[in-house]
């Protein structure tokens, strides 16, 4: 049968620290993500891209920051989502911030529980995205959607899928996490968290991570890739809000995206927090559309 995927675009930055990310969508567009799948032998449908409420920009603090309007985004994802699942197209969520993730993964989660398939997400980020309203110096939900989906975010954020926590923690690996806040060091040993931090990246290599991550993948799984590219150094991906050194490096992030390729598991993605106004040429939109492929099955060789 022929797979489609859905583009949708969800064009806020209003969980972000960070002004920008809400162009993500169309750089992707512009970077010829369509015709890039197109050349996969995909068919892909372009839903456009969503309409939520404006950035209030209101001064950042404890609590959650803007949090009536991340509700409705995350509404406006959660329901295009499931849209797109319900008519049996594989989503591909271009954000956008990663608080539009919620809307997505819960969706996802509500989707699985009814076919009765095991949802796996794969985190590729450089932060964990942990934090709560309750710790967070800075309110800003795109550090809270993990949180949400494990049931512990505020009360409007939870509970989409029908259950109060979207994901269990054993359902979630993170990866190229290279900066967590004191308080989030508690949360990942508390809830049990699996995160292949850098070091680990360092120690044994991003094959042998990828294996730890990947080998429980099953016929009944439905792997979620949530992308946010600062997983990437920022030498290589200019373009994010929250940048850190020492990311996976090109060849290192081809290969993950090829073994979760070669699972043949892949049915839903996010792609979230390509700032263009801190790009150069829009090279990192470039350069995720370079890994979509990749996670699509793009391959130098046939495997």
């Amino acid at each position: 049968m022929e797979r489609i995927v859905s583009l949708i675009g969800a064009p806020t930055d209003v969980g972000a620290s960070v002004r920008g990310a809400g162009m993500g969508p169309d750089a992707l567009r512009v970077a010829g993500l369509e015709g890039a799948l197109r050349a996969r032998g995909l068919r892909v449908q372009d839903r456009g891209n969503l309409a939520g409420p404006p950035n209030p920009w209101s001064p950042q603090g404890p609590g959650a920051r803007h949090l009536p309007e991340v509700v409705a985004w995350n509404r406006a994802v959660f329901d295009a989502v499931s849209a797109a699942l319900a008519d049996g197209h594989a989503p591909l969520l271009m954000g956008g911030d990663h608080c539009v993730a919620i809307g997505s993964i819960s969706a996802i989660a509500r989707h699985c529980r009814k076919q009765r398939r095991h949802l796996r997400v794969v985190w590729l980020d450089a932060h964990t995205d942990v934090n709560t309203e309750a710790l967070s110096p800075s309110g800003n939900l795109h550090g809270m959607p993990v949180s949400c989906l494990l049931g512990h975010g505020p009360a409007e954020l939870t509970g989409w899928s029908g259950e109060r926590a979207a994901i269990q923690a054993g359902d979630l690996d993170f990866i190229g996490i290279r900066s967590v806040d004191a308080a989030e060091k508690q949360t990942i040993q508390t809830h049990g968290l699996s995160v292949y931090d850098m070091r680990h990246i360092d120690e044994h290599g991003m094959r042998h991570t990828m294996t730890e991550v990947l080998q429980d993948v099953g016929e009944d799984t439905h792997l979620h890739v949530s992308f946010d590219l600062d997983c990437l150094d920022p030498s290589d991906a200019p373009g994010v809000g929250t940048g850190v050194r020492g990311g996976p490096t090109y060849r290192e992030m081809q290969l993950c995206m090829e073994m979760i390729a070669d699972t043949g598991r892949l049915a839903s993605l996010d792609v979230v927090e390509i700032n263009p106004a801190l790009d150069v040429r829009n090279r990192t939109a470039e350069l995720a559309v370079e890994f979509i492929q990749s996670l699509f099955g793009a391959s130098t060789l046939a495997r």
